[in-house]
């Protein structure tokens, strides 16, 4: 089992590395003069010249390449163009409130995931299983705007539960810790639930297939036998089985919870890597787009990774 965590960790750094050279260069290699990015437009062309040599770019491209690879390595990501900071500050402040987003947005779309499954297969093809998978596979196709769009008319605007945008208002300043707490989580709940409901479809329908492969062992069938309750074997004897395989399932839908965490802040305004993104794309800031890149890469591989480690430790089987 550890030889084969230490290749998918290698493999892992490699895909890492492809990422973020593929970006470089892509960035690199993009028509147009980066330099005109950097200030004002109007500046003369010789002080437009002493910014390319001051960031490099008028050295060849392979001599650029090593020397961002050396730097990243070492941790210097560079200065960004639009904030006028190190990327490192820029990512630092934005990542705890992507996390925070995510974290939230995969408990919503377990619970929910989890909640629709065990409906589904407890009672297999009745009325609630045809409605519920529909809805499971409604929300498994539906596009994370589309979601967003819904529950902003429907709480936000026809329903003012919960405020549309931003992660507090600015008067939250004043409130004290609970206060700002209770703030940002009115702030949340509409982006965590968008990115728990575009995911839960899946959980559930996996869960359920999980399931009614479950209950046709011989052990579900021998707990039925002695007496167990059809609720009860369901939940004690068969869930805990059918667990194991959505360990990966879990990780195969990582990266599209981080892509739909980015989307979906941008949609609402939430301060996260999205917005960071969304304004470093459209400035052309070349070092904070590879950063950031790097970065989403790194987290969603690292998931996939613990997702094989966890998964190795759950099944006795992978253990030899």
């Amino acid at each position: 089992m550890t030889a084969r965590l230490i290749r998918r960790l290698a493999a892992s750094i490699f895909v890492v590395w492809l990422v973020a050279s593929g970006t470089f260069f892509l960035v690199a290699l993009t028509p147009g003069d980066l330099a005109s990015k950097m200030g004002d437009p109007r500046i003369s062309p010789a002080a437009r010249q002493r910014l390319r040599e001051h960031f490099g770019l008028d050295r060849p491209i392979w001599q650029r390449y090593s020397s961002w690879l050396a730097h990243a390595v070492s941790g210097d990501l560079g200065d960004s163009f639009l904030f006028r900071r190190p990327v490192r500050e820029v990512l630092a402040q934005a990542l705890p409130n992507t996390a925070l987003l995510a974290c939230w947005g995969l408990f919503l779309e377990l619970a929910l995931g989890l909640a629709l499954g065990l409906v589904q297969a407890y009672k297999p093809h009745s009325f609630w299983d045809r409605l519920l998978s529909g809805l499971s596979l409604a929300a498994y196709a539906m596009p994370a705007f589309l979601v967003a769009a819904v529950l902003l008319w429907l709480l936000a605007y026809t329903f003012p539960v919960f405020p549309p945008s931003h992660m507090a208002e600015p008067q939250a300043l004043g409130l004290s810790f609970w206060g700002r707490l209770a703030e940002t989580a009115r702030h949340l709940a509409l982006p965590a639930l968008t990115v728990g409901l575009t995911g839960c479809g899946a959980v559930a329908r996996y869960l359920r297939g999980s399931l009614l492969d479950e209950k046709r062992q011989a052990y579900m069938l021998a707990a039925l036998a002695r007496g167990c309750s059809k609720r009860r074997a369901l939940l004690l004897h068969a869930l805990p089985n059918a667990l194991l395989p959505m360990i990966t399932v879990l990780g195969l839908s990582l990266p599209f919870l981080v892509s739909g965490s980015l989307v979906v802040e941008v949609i609402f305004s939430w301060p996260g890597m999205g917005q960071v993104f969304y304004a470093a794309v459209t400035a052309r800031d070349v070092p904070l787009i590879q950063a950031g890149t790097v970065l989403v890469t790194a987290a969603v591989v690292a998931g996939n990774w613990l997702a094989d480690v966890a998964y190795s430790w759950a099944d006795p089987r992978m253990r030899g």
